[in-house]
């Protein structure tokens, strides 16, 4: 590390509304914080007012207790007004999250010190168009994806890179994933692992029936557009949010997005594949009552 960082001096502690667990871990930081002199404020992510208050630019940083969902929805929320977020695991896998539960103290303390490091990660922007209007805009920190929703037929999808096609899909759907998102969905379809600092776009077919069936690594840069065809009946999900229901001949245009997400990072670079090692073959589903 050639320089130590600004230390923090105004922090949010997030907690998911559905995890009331991680209520007493949030607190035990706050009251840390506040021993040490600084301003720190806990609220749950769907506080009205702690949502207000970082889009506000009021805090410098952003801790996330849960898990990787959790970290997911601050990162929609403080990423495009460049607040960093430090998550601290309390989940299963914690693919985005490098403090467990029990090293939150060391963290914080290396905070205070200004041992520590920001990590950009790449978000793309999704944008649903008919004809000549655009119906919304999104940005996805894992995946935008194009698929069958509740029909049980495959869709149709006309995959453009840059204007040109690339191929048309018969499938359940089609991800266009963040070196992020490449350890989300797209992996479980069978897609490589990027690692997270690159700005690529990966394209992962779900279940596709006589098309390609490999994924693709799109140059820097690159947009896609992805066209439903034959009367499909498909939808539009972005990380996993509500689906947006899809028409015949419907556009969503897949790029880079306005904003990056920052997360905080301790150590070197190499967090990245000790934590990806240690999760692999360890499916936490396995042995667990249904």
């Amino acid at each position: 590390m050639s320089a130590l960082l600004p230390i923090p001096r105004c922090i949010a502690i997030a907690t998911h509304p559905t995890m009331p667990a991680a209520i007493p871990l949030a607190t035990s930081i706050v009251e840390y914080l506040q021993g040490r002199g600084l301003s720190a404020f806990h609220g749950l992510l769907d506080d009205a007012s702690l949502r207000k208050r970082v889009k506000n630019n009021e805090f410098d940083l952003f801790i996330a207790v849960g898990g990787d969902g959790t970290v997911l929805r601050s990162a929609h929320l403080c990423a495009p007004v460049g607040v960093p977020i430090l998550g601290v695991n309390l989940g299963r896998l914690g693919f985005l999250i490098q403090v467990s539960r029990d090293d939150w103290q060391g963290a914080c303390d290396n905070l205070l010190k200004g041992e520590y490091w920001i990590e950009n990660r790449m978000m793309i922007r999704a944008e649903h168009r008919r004809s000549d209007e655009s119906l919304g805009s999104w940005h996805a920190l894992n995946e935008v994806v194009v698929s069958r929703g509740a029909s049980v037929h495959p869709v149709h999808l006309s995959t453009s890179v840059d204007g040109m096609l690339l191929t048309n899909y018969v499938a359940d759907g089609l991800i266009a994933s963040t070196p992020t998102g490449s350890t989300a969905y797209a992996l479980a379809a069978g897609g490589p692992i990027l690692p997270p600092t690159l700005r690529n776009i990966l394209l992962v077919p779900i279940a596709p029936h006589l098309s390609v069936d490999r994924a693709v690594v799109l140059s820097e840069g690159s947009s896609v557009g992805i066209t439903i065809r034959d009367n499909s009946e498909a939808v539009l999900s972005v990380d996993g949010q509500i689906p947006v229901g899809l028409a015949d001949n419907d556009l969503v245009e897949v790029r880079a997005g306005d904003y990056a997400a920052r997360f905080v990072r301790f150590g070197d670079p190499g967090y990245f594949y000790r934590n990806l090692t240690g999760h692999m073959n360890q499916n936490p589903s396995i042995g667990m009552p249904r």
